[in-house]
């Protein structure tokens, strides 16, 4: 397992890593430069209008690594070597998902503070007098970490989508003719039964029905609910993949 997450965390690095490094040190310099009051109001501008790019230029080399990192599941040679190795196809996809998802939302949770960061400094906010405090026994810490899991949920519910496709095209549809049409009906399908499951929290909430699509209206005390809701979704979605990965796989 632990090579697994060796050569995962490497392929998740290979296009994001010096951009991301970049971006810091730039962001780094801005905001240093700033918070000591040596930046002329210009500057500040430029600093704000480059982290707002550097958001959009992070997002863009996180999604082509997160591509790398599920092609070497899938396309050769890297993939033989998964098929080859006796090392349980669900080890392969728990290590890929978990460093892709630390991965994504480290360098988007860094750029896009750096970016707010940078905001205050324009507007002339000392951000460590009125940066605010939430005790850890408070309400807002519960609702700061039930937020947080629905994030790296839905986060996972994405990639563990993505994967189930790819593979039951690569694995049960690959016979069929306009396979590829197939698979986009599977991921349509997947997300409308996801998206009927939420109808058990029905107790938290309020439905309205608009032919073969509902509505829902959640309160914030069913937040812990859905959170854990689209884990459990997301795991589920990891057994099913598992078992189709363990089938014959056409590469």
């Amino acid at each position: 397992m632990k090579a697994q997450f060796k050569y995962a965390f490497k392929t998740g690095l290979t296009f994001r890593g010096e951009v991301f490094a970049v971006i810091f040190a730039i962001d780094a310099v801005f905001i240093i430069l700033g918070s000591l009051g040596l930046l002329p109001y210009a500057a500040k501008v430029t600093a704000v209008s480059l982290g707002g790019v550097a958001i959009a230029v992070m997002l863009v080399f996180d999604i082509i690594s997160d591509i790398a990192v599920i092609r070497r599941m899938f396309s050769v040679p890297e993939a033989y070597l998964y098929a080859l190795t006796p090392s349980p196809r669900r080890k392969i996809i728990l290590a890929s998902v978990i460093v892709t998802a630390i991965l994504d939302i480290v360098t988007m949770a860094v750029v896009i503070t750096a970016e707010v960061w940078l905001s205050f400094i324009l507007a002339g906010v000392d951000i460590w007098s009125n940066a605010w405090v939430t005790s850890t026994n408070g309400p807002g810490f519960l609702y700061g970490f039930w937020y947080g899991l629905l994030l790296v949920s839905g986060y996972l519910l994405i990639m563990m989508i993505i994967l189930f496709c790819i593979t039951a095209k690569k694995s049960i549809l690959y016979k069929f003719p306009a396979s590829g049409l197939l698979a986009f009906l599977v991921a349509c399908g997947c997300i409308y039964v996801i998206s009927l499951l939420q109808l058990v929290l029905f107790p938290f909430g309020a439905f309205d029905r608009y032919g073969l699509f509902i509505t829902m209206t959640l309160g914030e005390n069913a937040l812990p609910f859905y959170a854990l809701l689209t884990l459990l979704e997301a795991a589920g979605l990891f057994v099913i993949t598992s078992k189709l990965m363990e089938r014959k796989i056409n590469l």
